[in-house]
């Protein structure tokens, strides 16, 4: 009997099996296809982080020059004298000491702070003052009642002399002693006039606008007044708003300088910097052992830049004929000038903040060129950005050239 084949359109489980080397496909490379979305995402992350650390998170680095100052009628970068110096203050030194003794409680600044007239600068342990105080005070109270009783007997006993019931020498006691009640009151008075003094000199004030330079003692030393050689001073400050330099003059070159001459002042520190000054005082005694003749000018512009007893670099510049005329200038590079005619400009740095500045250019001196309004001389001019700038943009900046 024949046997009847399986129909091929149905399902024939003996064909089924299991190979022994067949192996589930990793569960890894089923995400293939993240992987070209993950990789664009931190590239352009890594990049923003790169652009906002390089830009956004620092102030952008310019290049800057320093603009000239220059008389009427000079030569610009024509020195006929120079020599080196340092900056004093108009004021010299100011050393502050107390006027009573007393333990030092505090100090309210510190070295490099600047203060204005009338701060507070130490405190003394003032509780002994004020002791004092009170018992002035209560002194007074006390004469000031006995007034009253002298007072209230002198009426009596008058009004008994005019009945003629006491004598005169009575009557004349009866005024002395208020007399002599009023004078104690104002001995009273004056005792405390005296303890509020002392008492005030237990704190120590600025009595000009400068910088404090140094503390001279510690917190909890005893204050003395007076002392030799300064040993009783506190504190010493400067007057940074009238800055001066001293320099010493050979007496073979000093008929080259005069009062009122126009210099530069060019501190060793930064060399790029330039300060306008003028000669305001030449010493009559001439230092016989070295042969030299010092000689003072003022800062016309001073920058917190500029520290007391800097070492300095001073040019004496031309003193300019009587047939020369014209205002003082200033003479900037031709790269630090934007704009065209009246709309000419430059960006001035100040406290690392971009400024523009209206100028009026000139004379044309090549790579330089003469600004006759707008600039006073020692201004910083941003010479090359990477960046476009912007009023009241922070940079910082550099004097050597930029890479590019």
């Amino acid at each position: 009997m024949a046997t009847e084949a399986p129909s091929p359109s149905g399902p024939n489980i003996n064909r089924l099996q299991i190979t022994p080397d067949a192996k589930q496909a990793p569960r890894h490379r089923r995400l293939w296809w993240i992987t070209p979305l993950v990789v664009p995402i931190i590239f352009f992350a890594g990049a923003g982080a790169w652009v906002y650390r390089t830009t956004l998170d620092h102030p952008p680095l310019v290049r800057v020059a320093f603009a000239q100052f220059a008389g009427a009628g000079e030569k610009v970068g024509s020195p006929v004298l120079s020599g080196a110096g340092y900056i004093v203050t108009g004021d010299r030194y100011i050393s502050l000491g107390v006027r009573v003794p007393g333990r030092i409680d505090e100090y309210t600044a510190e070295e490099g702070d600047f203060v204005r007239k009338g701060d507070v600068l130490v405190r003394l342990d003032s509780r002994d003052y004020q002791a004092v105080l009170r018992k002035n005070q209560a002194n007074l109270a006390l004469k000031k009642a006995n007034q009253v009783l002298k007072r209230k007997k002198f009426e009596r006993i008058s009004e008994l002399h005019a009945s003629s019931i006491v004598s005169d020498e009575t009557l004349d006691v009866a005024e002395h002693e208020l007399a002599a009640a009023q004078a104690e009151i104002h001995q009273a008075e004056a005792d405390i006039d005296l303890a509020k003094v002392n008492l005030d000199h237990t704190t120590l004030t600025a009595p000009v606008s400068g910088v404090v330079l140094a503390k001279l003692k510690e917190v909890g030393e005893i204050a003395v007044p007076g002392g030799f050689f300064g040993s009783g001073d506190l504190i010493r400050l400067a007057n940074v708003n009238d800055l001066r330099c001293e320099v010493d003059i050979n007496e073979v070159d000093f008929r080259q300088v005069r009062l009122n001459q126009q210099a530069e002042v060019v501190p060793d520190a930064y060399t790029d910097r330039k300060y306008p000054a003028q000669v305001v005082k030449i010493y009559p005694q001439v230092n016989r052992q070295k042969g030299t003749i010092k000689v003072e000018l003022k800062l016309n512009k001073v920058d917190e830049y500029l520290r007391p007893d800097m070492s300095v670099r001073i040019n004496f510049l031309p003193t300019a004929s009587t047939a020369q005329t014209g205002a003082p200038r200033a003479i900037v590079p031709v790269a630090s000038l934007h704009g065209e005619g009246q709309d000419t400009f430059v960006w001035t740095v100040h406290n690392g903040q971009i400024q523009r500045t209206a100028v009026e250019v000139g004379k044309d001196l090549g790579e330089n060129a003469e600004i006759s309004s707008g600039l006073e001389g020692g201004e910083m001019l941003v010479l090359f950005s990477p960046t476009a700038l912007k009023e009241g943009m922070s940079v910082s900046v550099s004097q050597e050239p930029l890479p590019h």
